[in-house]
């Protein structure tokens, strides 16, 4: 067996692993989720949807939903107060390995904060409903204290906001642009999930649109398929 099949059977396994622990709230697909990615071989494969989304979301191009919830403390957070500036949408789960592993060495370690910084508004929305895995404001506030998050976590628990843009998992990233319009909408990266070995390009689609939008380029990437544990809405 060569090293090259050594890596992939690893990355396989511990893949399994996250996934294994990204499902263990919940025992049947939610509405609007699916499948994660699975595995890395040769290239970057993603799962197809084991479920469809109970909507597709907003399309890219078109004016982005409004909607307001509340942050960890309670103060109403709407996405219309932010009218004339761009505006990133991360959903979190903080006990999702996936975002885990993102936010300790993946592209969203420190990534927000480079942004606030240049006037890019961040915000993090938790769809996970009451008994779910990562649900609650105490679980989240440990979550933004261990991630070292500096922005809002908004609380989505009847999972209406998720389900209005097609949040199918954690991370899934959107960008609305300074005029409302929805620019970007899928994975962070090109990884998924995995570990990339020193050949492999990684491409962070959301940092590459953001500098394309600041530049004054066409974004080239407009839309990717997320990747990561499916956003824990309630059963019905």
């Amino acid at each position: 067996m060569t090293r090259t099949h050594r890596i992939v059977i690893v990355n396989a396994a511990v893949l399994s692993l996250a996934l294994a622990a990204c499902s263990q709230t919940s025992t049947s697909p939610a509405p609007g989720s699916s499948a994660v990615a699975e595995e890395k071989q040769g290239g970057v494969k993603a799962a197809p949807p084991s479920t469809p989304p109970a909507s597709g979301g907003p399309e890219i191009g078109k004016p982005a939903p409004d909607f307001s919830l509340s942050d960890l403390d309670g103060k109403t957070v709407a996405l219309s107060q932010f009218k004339g500036k761009t505006v990133v949408l991360e959903w979190f789960n903080p006990d999702c390995p996936f975002v885990k592993a993102n936010h300790t060495k993946g592209s969203l370690k420190g990534m927000a904060k480079r942004f606030t910084e240049k006037g890019i508004v961040w915000l993090a929305v938790n769809s996970g409903a009451a008994g779910k895995q990562g649900h609650g404001a105490d679980v989240n506030r440990k979550g933004k204290e261990t991630y070292g998050m500096d922005y809002p976590i908004l609380l989505d628990e009847k999972g209406e906001v998720g389900k209005l843009y097609g949040a199918k998992t954690t991370p899934h990233m959107y960008i609305i642009d300074p005029q409302g319009v929805l620019v970007y909408k899928g994975a962070i990266d090109n990884t998924p999930g995995s570990d990339p070995e020193p050949e492999d390009k990684v491409v962070n689609y959301v940092e590459a649109a953001l500098g394309e939008m600041a530049a004054g380029k066409a974004i080239t990437t407009k839309e990717s398929e997320p990747y990561g544990c499916s956003v824990k809405y309630a059963s019905k």
